[in-house]
């Protein structure tokens, strides 16, 4: 059986995200047109909101509706730490662990010279500003343990040096080839206090 154009359409659309492959995508387009229509368009509003409304912090760069994220304007966080992330979903994963509670900076990736990322597509130069803070005394590199993530702490390792901080490097209670997302709570609290320093 093919399916019409329109339905084609939503199924390409849903195998865009993450993890749903051909048959998931067919299975949810037919499910939704068949019994949730009404859901369905509440999650294309949604998604088109969220899409219009949700932006970069200017601080730290994860993903926020105001011009600060709520970890960036909260005065309850230390600025003496920062804790240098590759995505907004690390950030959650270290914050549902309860065992930091520094800043963040978000490298929204992490360099791959095989897929073309590179210092300049992670626009690094805007991490350069936040080593300049006097305030700052630690950095805690939370890269993922892959090859890639080590890379990127590898390249940051020296940028933070010469800006005459501390700097340490999570310690690999997590899984190597794993992603900070996947870890449990008790894991991540664990890697932030055996942290050592580089």
């Amino acid at each position: 059986m093919s399916f019409s154009p329109k339905i084609l359409e939503l199924v390409t659309a849903l195998r865009a995200l993450p993890g749903i492959g051909s048959k998931s995508a067919q299975r949810l387009a037919v499910h939704i047109l068949e019994h949730q229509q009404e859901e369905g368009l509440h999650l294309a509003k949604v998604l088109k909101e969220a899409i219009e409304l949700v932006k970069r912090c200017q601080f730290c760069r994860t993903l926020s509706e105001t011009d600060l994220c709520r970890f960036c304007s909260s005065p309850n966080r230390m600025a003496s730490q920062l804790c240098i992330v590759e995505s907004p979903m690390d950030i959650l994963a270290i914050e549902q662990s309860g065992s930091f509670k520094g800043r963040y900076f978000v490298l929204m990736g992490r360099i791959s010279p095989l897929d073309g990322i590179g210092p300049h597509e992670l626009k690094l130069h805007e991490l350069e500003s936040r080593l300049s803070e006097p305030d700052l005394l630690e950095v805690i590199l939370a890269t993922n343990p892959t090859v890639e993530g080590e890379a990127t702490a590898q390249y940051l390792l020296s940028s933070i040096r010469r800006a005459g901080k501390k700097v340490s490097r999570i310690a690999f209670g997590v899984p190597f080839g794993g992603e900070l997302e996947y870890v449990d709570g008790h894991t991540l609290s664990h890697a932030f206090t055996s942290r050592q320093t580089l």
